[in-house]
């Protein structure tokens, strides 16, 4: 029972993430600025986001619930922190600031931030570790094309 709670407490941070996130990059995708960037060839269709961003926090939400539960650590709160900070603060920078390079900056110390949560924990976590991969995996992929539309435009 005391998982379920944890790990209902984590998707409502985790999702709340996503939520202030998409109100502070405006219009996003639709904006006529996003719109007439040169994207990468690789860039997925806008609903594949949604998707992969639904699916990776259910698994991160998960993950985190499991990992609180059995270290609930200053070093596992702070790093949560600033998943948390560079998530939400990407959108801004990117979308709403046109700030491209430090948008890439801001993902790249989120992909470190979530390599570590993968890795570090990893003998602790043992399989459950896979539910970080695919955050790490995107993370990879939404970092090469921040890096495409910062070297191209």
């Amino acid at each position: 029972m005391k998982r379920l709670k944890y790990i209902c407490v984590f998707l409502v941070i985790n999702f709340s993430a996503l939520a202030i996130g998409s109100w502070l990059m405006g219009n996003g995708p639709q904006s006529d600025w996003y719109q007439n960037l040169d994207k990468a060839p690789w860039t997925p269709p806008g609903w594949v986001f949604g998707a992969a961003w639904t699916s990776i926090m259910v698994c991160f939400s998960i993950y985190m619930a499991y990992l609180y539960l059995a270290t609930p650590s200053l070093k596992i709160k702070s790093l949560f922190v600033f998943q948390f900070i560079c998530n939400v603060l990407w959108n801004y920078l990117f979308f709403n600031q046109h700030l491209i390079g430090l948008a890439l900056v801001a993902i790249l110390i989120l992909t470190v931030i979530i390599g570590v949560f993968m890795l570090s924990f990893l003998t602790q976590m043992n399989k459950k570790s896979l539910l970080v991969l695919p955050y790490f995996v995107w993370l990879c992929i939404a970092s090469s094309l921040n890096a495409y539309v910062l070297i191209y435009n």
